[in-house]
């Protein structure tokens, strides 16, 4: 019988002179860190987690805590695509909890998570700013195997996002899918696509110049699939829907170099791994 993970990581980061350092790494099978990694110098710490069972199974519990003290700055990313494998009953669940102290940021840039047909998900992900703190994140989920045909029939997928500040709420999402003929076709669902993807960024006020200049990236782009660029009171909300993830990443990839340069004065740096 399959005995069900249960998987804890705990990581904090720290600014030590003028370099981001990760002062307390804590991990619990399935979750590995892999060592830090300083390509950009050394204000800007980057990780790589790893789930070495390779995805997901019903019953299967991640937990993962992350703090990043005052005017650190952390890029985290995972080593491979992640897999959310059928389920005959149990959910499969993970629960991620991030402080970010007074200007800090932290850019999380999960790879694509791949949902199977008959897969059963649930994630939670609860964000703590400070003042002049920031988060940059991105989600791509494909649903379904598409390269063999596989659509996502009989799954269900709940996502619940939220970032506070201060006790207030700055940004507050939650997704439902249900896998079903009507909710892969219907143009309030995946609209018969396969892939659905949210770029984040909150934290601070995004002018509608670069709003404009977002949205020109898309137009220009020859991108297959539909988008969208919201500005929220406290950053913007990007959205795809299509059935390339590279297009999602190379679009998001885009959105972040305009932001970089925007708000830190520093153009990206695409982690190795991808």
């Amino acid at each position: 019988m399959y005995k069900p993970w249960t998987g804890n990581l705990e990581l904090k980061f720290s600014r030590r002179d003028l370099s981001t350092q990760l002062i307390y790494n804590y991990a619990l099978a399935p979750w590995k860190i892999q060592r830090s990694l300083y390509p950009e110098g050394e204000e800007v710490c980057h990780c790589v987690l790893l789930h070495t069972a390779g995805g997901l199974v019903g019953g299967d519990r991640l937990s993962a805590k992350i703090h990043l003290q005052p005017y650190t700055q952390a890029l985290i990313t995972t080593a491979a695509a992640s897999k959310v494998y059928r389920s005959s009953g149990a959910e499969s669940w993970q629960n991620i909890h991030i402080h970010i102290d007074e200007g800090a940021n932290l850019e999380w840039f999960p790879q694509e998570t791949i949902a199977f047909a008959e897969s059963k998900y649930r994630q939670t992900t609860r964000i703590e700013l400070a003042p002049d703190a920031t988060i940059t994140m991105w989600e791509i989920v494909r649903f379904g195997r598409t390269a063999r045909g596989e659509k996502f029939l009989d799954g269900n997928w709940r996502s619940h996002t939220e970032v506070w500040r201060d006790q207030s709420p700055l940004w507050i999402d939650r997704q439902y899918l249900h896998g079903n003929p009507e909710m892969l076709d219907s143009p309030n669902g995946l609209n018969a696509h396969a892939i659905a993807a949210s770029f984040i960024f909150v934290g601070t006020t995004v002018e509608p110049e670069l709003i404009d200049r977002i949205r020109s990236t898309w137009e220009e782009g020859n991108y297959q699939g539909k988008s969208s660029v919201t500005r929220s009171l406290a950053g913007l909300v990007c959205r795809y829907c299509g059935d390339s993830s590279g297009d999602a990443r190379k679009w998001f990839q885009q959105i972040w170099q305009l932001l970089r340069v925007s708000y830190r004065n520093r153009k990206i740096c695409v982690p190795r791994v991808w």
